[in-house]
């Protein structure tokens, strides 16, 4: 029984050293992969193969000579009689990373080249695998080599162009720069040719009215025989208030006749003259205001057709002066790119920070070691 209990004090004695060794061998594993391995990758990477990357950078703001309330940089772009176009800037913006930026990107500078040279490192170069040099591909490649970040307050965009060199970076900036003012060009030559288009098609309705309107007035005088009914009624009235004296005049003078001279030969000449009087007032009355056609009849319709024609006139005068107006808005641009800060030609690469990336790695190993050594031990001990 003594020499039971002496071995079975014994064996832990002999198990612990193999058990802290192979706790230790566990760990030396672990710390193996999640430190040890990506840390020495990261370092032989960043500090022997990763490429230089170099980033032009510019400045640019859309602006347009409408005034519009801004605070900023936009209140000074005012004060110059200009404000800030932030829809324009986005069409900018769009156009800029769009796929017909870079076929002519590389139709003048050769970016699948650029980008996928043999003296850039095989994980950093397009196609470096040479898995897929597609059109799609380098789109999906350049969209991550060019940024373009918007200030929302001050309407200022910021181009970033990373590039292997130097050179490349400051090309690329400096060509995407130019093709967005062909673009504003673009947009300010559509506009001049949209606006006088429509106020000449504006002009040439308006003229046709005018005219049509002119031609129904003429039509109805010659027609009605009448040239201006409300002059013509007043002439008529004239007459008709001198026949009127003349009637009363012929009447008193043969009333007078035939209370004096009864038998005088006058009278019958009196009462001849007083009924030819009174027939011919009847006769311009009706003229003026007798049936269908009679000048006050024909006064609704000879309104309708001057105002018409009024009307007609006014719009070809409108029209005139806003085909004028385009005329002289066509003169001057609606959009400029006007560029704030220069692309520079970097001397110096930014990317990648190689220290930075290599501390990054090993201290996310260092969280990756912990986290696993304890989950590790929660599960040997439960298992125990």
């Amino acid at each position: 029984m003594e020499m039971q209990s002496a071995s079975e004090l014994q064996s832990p004695s002999k198990t612990w050293p193999q058990a802290l060794k192979e706790r230790l061998v566990r760990v030396n594993r672990l710390f193996l992969v999640t430190v040890a391995i990506p840390t020495i990758v990261a370092t032989v990477y960043f500090g022997l193969i990763a490429s230089d990357v170099y980033i032009s950078e510019s400045r640019f703001v859309v602006r347009s000579p409408q005034p519009q309330s801004a605070t900023g940089l936009g209140a000074l772009l005012q004060g110059a009689g200009f404000s800030r176009a932030q829809d324009d800037t986005y069409s900018v913006q769009d156009f800029m990373l769009s796929r017909d930026a870079l076929q002519q990107l590389n139709a003048k500078l050769a970016l699948d080249k650029a980008f996928g040279h043999h003296d850039v490192d095989l994980f950093s170069r397009f196609a470096g695998l040479g898995w897929d040099n597609s059109f799609e591909a380098l789109y999906r490649y350049y969209q991550k080599q060019v940024v373009i970040d918007l200030d929302s307050a001050s309407s200022i965009s910021s181009l970033k162009v990373s590039a292997f060199t130097a050179d490349d970076a400051y090309r690329i900036n400096a060509a995407l720069l130019e093709m967005g003012e062909r673009l504003v060009n673009q947009l300010n030559e559509r506009g001049r040719q949209d606006m006088i288009r429509f106020a000449t098609s504006e002009v040439e309705v308006a003229e046709k009215k005018a005219k049509d309107a002119g031609l129904a007035l003429s039509d109805y005088r010659n027609q009605k025989a009448i040239f201006d009914p409300e002059r013509q009624s007043a002439l008529q009235l004239q007459l008709i208030s001198k026949l009127q004296d003349e009637l009363i005049a012929t009447k008193t003078q043969l009333d007078q006749v035939r209370t004096f001279t009864p038998d005088n030969p006058q009278i019958p000449a009196l009462q001849k003259r007083a009924t030819t009087l009174q027939s011919e007032m009847d006769t311009q009355m009706a003229k003026v205001a007798g049936g269908g056609t009679s000048l006050t009849s024909q006064t609704t319709q000879y309104e309708r057709l001057s105002l018409e024609r009024a009307f007609a006139d006014k719009q070809l005068g409108a029209a005139l002066a806003s085909l004028e107006q385009a005329r002289n808005d066509a003169q001057r641009k609606q959009l400029y790119l006007e560029r704030i800060v220069q692309p520079n030609k970097p001397d110096v690469a930014i990317e990648p920070r190689r220290i930075r990336n290599i501390l990054t790695t090993f201290l996310l190993g260092m969280i990756a070691w912990g986290v696993l050594g304890m989950l590790l031990a929660s599960v040997r001990e439960h298992q125990d």
